[in-house]
């Protein structure tokens, strides 16, 4: 029996919002709940940072971003706020594989009267546009094998005009730690609940990210930990 609690390697088991069997109402009930997780831990924040600077590296008030698993649309309207208010005008066009996490980020978004686009495709087997400055994802490389990680890092790193920006959980106890308790406190969703475990025992460690940064080629990319039991890859288009 696999010792839940051991980090040393990668436990990946199929995650309960990934089933297509899931009723769709448990599904929107997950999707509120993670966006829940998602506002506590400042996703948006940590993807902010780099988008803003860019814009100020290329003296530009408008740059486009294509967002890689969107889910619930949650980060993407986030950041499209904190953007409004910096005066920065953020083109987000988000995909996702399920059809039924698109239906409920368009509805997200047109509730929110925020422009934002959605799409399904697969990041993995679909052709991914190229016209977009900054390809971002967020909490989405746990969810692959170490195979298909790479591909989708290949992939970003082909389609982004400039730069590429994964935010992922940490693999380690504290994350585990703070998953349970966090999960519990802040949604009452049994599918959040033991997801969200899987999610940190399938998570990459910092190192074992960068290794699969390089093998797929991004030179110069740059690995660094966030708050809480967060990390963000950044790459840079020469």
């Amino acid at each position: 029996m696999t010792n839940s609690w051991s980090l040393a390697q990668r436990q990946l088991e199929p995650e309960d919002m990934d089933d297509p069997a899931l009723a769709t109402e448990r599904l929107h009930g997950a999707l509120a709940g993670l966006s829940r997780l998602n506002f506590v831990s400042n996703s948006a924040r940590i993807i902010w940072r780099p988008i803003a600077r860019l814009a100020r590296e290329l003296k530009t008030h408008r740059l486009r971003v294509l967002d890689i698993a969107t889910g619930a649309g949650d980060v993407p309207l986030a950041l499209w706020r904190r953007a409004r208010r910096a005066g920065l005008s953020l083109d987000i066009h988000g995909i996702d594989f399920s059809p039924r996490s698109i239906e409920f980020a368009r509805r997200r978004a047109e509730q929110a009267k925020i422009p934002i686009t959605f799409e399904c495709r697969n990041a993995l087997t679909d052709d991914l546009p190229t016209d977009f400055d900054v390809v971002m994802c967020s909490l989405f490389v746990h969810h692959l094998t170490n195979e298909d990680a790479l591909r989708l890092l290949r992939r970003t790193a082909a389609a982004t005009r400039h730069v590429v920006l994964i935010n992922d959980l940490r693999r380690s106890r504290y994350g585990l730690a703070l998953a349970y308790l966090a999960s519990r406190v802040l949604t009452r969703c049994d599918v959040v609940h033991v997801d969200a475990l899987r999610s940190v025992r399938a998570a990459f460690t910092p190192h074992e990210l960068q290794q699969m940064a390089a093998q797929a080629g991004l030179t110069g990319v740059s690995i660094t930990r966030r708050w809480p039991a967060r990390m963000l890859l950044q790459w840079r288009r020469d």
